[in-house]
Parts: structure tokens; C-alpha cells; sequence
């Protein structure tokens, strides 16, 4: 059995539906810690949860970098979520022009070692909150190829262009070669 730490449920119930192994959902409190990339945020979650987890575990950490703010929010998206919300953000981008943006995440799988997976969704910020589906920043963000938001897609078509699509799929094609050696 492979753990999905984390308190999330939307998360979990989409990487359960991306992948074809199980996965079961631990809910064990980490820390964050305040750094320049989900790579080290994750990196640490993993150290800091090793000897607390009885087994090969995961955790995933993402965010939502804009261009035109400098990768704001960010490491720092779900404080910022919590805070200001889409609406907060649509209010930052009020007169901004280039509303280039992606999501990034990054699984950190421990197996005896620390794995990083990324995946990098590119798109932009749409001018106005649509959808109601996903959750975080989704109503907001337009994936390229794409005119509808993450929050107007099925879970299914979100997965084709998402961040945590593509860092599930690096995850679990390691997981099967692991599996067959």
C-alpha cells in the first residue's frame, strides 16, 4: 500500500482517479515551511514525515505562478487562497494585459529515497470567475488549448491538461517500472 498524506480530499480523490494502483489517505499535519520552490516545500514535508509513516508514502504541494506578478502567489498559493481568494486575484489583475500563468505541481514519493515528479500546466487567468467544478483556483485559470477554465471541466478533462495530471503520470510510470523490476 502506497499513502496519500495529506487533509485534502479534492486532491486525493483526483490523483485515486488518474492512477491504476491503490493508494489510501493519510491525514498527518507537516509543516510548510516558507522556501523559493515546491520542490524544497515538498522536500521537507518528506523529512519531516519519514519516520512518522509505517511505509512508502507521498505528498503533493502546488501553485499557481502569474507572470505579470512574478510568480505571486505562488509556494505561498493556499495561504493566499484562504486569504484573498479568486476574487482577490481577478483584483490584482483588474488592468494587467499579459495574463500569462501556470500551475506547478510537485509529488515528493518516499520509498527508501526522496522522488520529486513535476508537472507544469501552462495557460492564463481568465477576466472572471466561471465554473463551478475543482476547487482552489481552478474557476480562474485557463489551461492553453483550451477556451474553458479547470473550474468548467469534468475531472476527467482537467487531467488531460493539468499540473497534477502530469506529475501523477511521471509518478506512476515509476511506480510500474518499479514495479517490474
Amino acid at each position: 500500500m502506497i499513502y496519500f498524506i495529506t487533509s485534502n480530499r479534492h486532491k486525493y480523490e483526483e490523483i485515486k482517479k488518474a492512477i491504476d494502483f491503490e493508494i489510501e489517505m493519510l491525514t498527518i499535519s507537516y509543516p510548510e515551511i516558507q522556501a523559493e520552490s515546491l520542490e524544497e516545500v515538498a522536500k521537507y514535508g518528506i523529512e519531516y514525515l519519514i519516520d512518522k509513516v509505517n511505509g512508502d508514502f507521498f505528498i503533493e504541494d502546488s501553485g499557481l505562478f502569474i507572470k505579470a506578478l512574478n510568480g505571486f502567489p505562488g509556494v505561498y498559493s493556499s495561504y493566499v487562497f484562504k486569504t484573498i481568494g479568486n476574487e482577490g486575484i481577478l483584483k490584482l489583475m483588474e488592468k494587467v494585459e499579459d495574463r500569462e500563468a501556470e500551475f506547478q505541481s510537485v509529488i515528493a514519493f518516499y520509498d527508501g529515497d526522496i522522488n520529486i515528479f513535476k508537472g507544469i500546466c501552462k495557460g492564463k487567468i481568465s477576466k472572471e470567475i466561471k465554473g463551478n467544478r475543482g476547487f482552489g483556483y481552478d474557476p480562474i485559470f485557463i489551461p492553453e488549448g483550451s477556451d474553458k477554465t479547470f473550474g468548467e471541466m469534468e475531472r476527467e478533462e482537467k487531467n488531460k491538461f493539468s499540473h497534477r495530471g502530469k506529475a501523477v503520470k511521471k509518478f506512476a510510470d515509476y511506480i510500474k517500472m518499479r514495479e517490474f523490476y
